[in-house]
């Protein structure tokens, strides 16, 4: 895209041309994507926490994924494919810590067989290479492993999130304000948007884009938009594995295409540790790494959106086996066994959990693609869980491109 003419440039006492909120890998990426294709936007990023990458970016397992779960055609399956990928080689460009491993996903009962197989038609149409592995060519690629078929995917890989988020930031050139929660957001047509945080600072851009993830829908309620969804929060709780020379890469089991979770898997990271989850149970705040952490407004808030109760009515034996996993590591070692008999419960170490910010419509449905949305003078980032930060690159520029739209009308004589 062309460099557009940026506020600084025509004195209308803007702060800055694009004001990111967030701070995890979207926003990092966009604010890069945005510096890259216009030089000399001014872009600032908020981020409420002391750092970058906090939260989403900085839980999860560290995989790249390579797209093979996605619905062909949709953003979450083009954009994996793309950002894993790209992912690899911004890594390799920055020295920053990956591998690319493959990974095994296992059927380990025989309902699950056919599910294996739309998985490889699936992969084929997504443009991705997989291999069929019956059960004897299993302990080939995972030696402890056992299960009665398998694909092998050789694009996956794993990467440290939290070391690219930091390289984004570094390499868009934007201003990054951590500690700046934006508490006020006043939109005026014509004009632009202008930011009160915490601190009582008041920032004003010509565009904002909303990449604040956990609390994505609540920015947008402040900017005055009805985003039409409430994010939901489920908690994923990971163990560490004590005896990691049981997994030599990453071993997933065969989703249900009916949720958006992949189940419990094995992670072999970058610092050859090995990792076990995620489960999904409903967090009690947006925040709520533990079941000790409450938040009764935000709690309140999840169990009036009428979408958190027919998920419940419509989800509640799937739910109740991830919170029984949850609430008992006897239960989970159980789950890890299908895959891995060899585990104890012994070799099961607590490790941090994350929460997934997953967007839910009244009518309860999961959304299961990212979300993207735009009004006045605002581009909103709605749905952006795993892969996201797989398909962070990609997710960027087009958010950064609808972005830079939006501030050339806006700068337009």
């Amino acid at each position: 895209m062309a460099q557009v003419r940026t506020a600084s440039g025509r004195g209308a006492g803007h702060d800055c041309d694009v004001l990111v909120v967030g701070g995890g890998i979207v926003g990092l990426s966009t604010a890069y994507a945005i510096t890259r294709a216009a030089p000399g936007t001014r872009v600032t990023v908020l981020e409420k926490e002391p750092g970058p990458a906090r939260h989403q970016t900085g839980r999860n397992s560290g995989v790249i994924h390579s797209g093979v779960y996605y619905r062909p055609g949709s953003l979450k399956a083009r954009y994996a494919v793309r950002g894993a990928a790209e992912m690899v080689k911004f890594c390799a460009e920055y020295g920053i810590p990956h591998a690319v491993t493959g990974k095994l996903i296992v059927a380990t009962e025989r309902a699950e067989l056919p599910r294996l197989h739309a998985l490889v038609q699936r992969a084929r149409e997504n443009g991705i290479p997989v291999r069929e592995l019956g059960a004897a060519q299993i302990p080939e690629h995972e030696p402890e492993v056992r299960g009665l078929a398998a694909i092998h995917v050789g694009t996956t890989g794993v990467c440290d999130y939290v070391a690219v988020a930091r390289q984004l930031a570094h390499a868009s050139g934007a201003e990054i304000r951590y500690g700046a929660e934006v508490r006020h957001v006043d939109r005026r047509p014509g004009l632009g948007v202008a930011v009160r945080t915490r601190s009582g600072d008041v920032l004003r851009a010509r565009v904002m884009v909303n990449c604040a993830g956990l609390h994505c829908d609540e920015i947008a309620r402040l900017t005055g938009d009805d985003p039409g969804m409430r994010i939901v929060p489920f908690r994923g709780e990971y163990y560490e594995l004590a005896r990691p020379e049981l997994v030599r890469g990453l071993v997933y089991p065969v989703p249900d295409p009916a949720f958006p979770f992949l189940g419990v898997h094995l992670t072999r990271g970058i610092d050859g540790g090995v990792h076990i989850g995620p489960n999904a149970v409903p967090a009690l705040a947006r925040e709520g790494y533990g079941w000790g952490v409450v938040r009764p407004r935000e709690l309140g808030g999840t169990l009036a959106w009428p979408g958190s109760w027919r998920i419940a009515r419509r989800h509640w034996r799937y739910g109740a086996g991830e919170l029984r996993r949850s609430l008992s590591k006897t239960a989970f070692t159980t789950a890890v066994r299908r895959l891995l008999p060899a585990v104890t419960e012994d070799d099961l170490v607590a490790a941090p959990a994350g929460v997934r910010a997953q967007a839910v419509l009244a009518d309860g449905t999961l959304v299961d693609d990212f979300l993207i949305r735009e009004a006045a003078h605002t581009v909103h980032v709605l749905n952006a869980p795993s892969p996201a930060a797989t398909a962070s690159l990609p997710i960027g520029r087009e958010v950064g491109r609808r972005a830079l739209a939006m501030l050339e009308e806006a700068v337009r004589p």
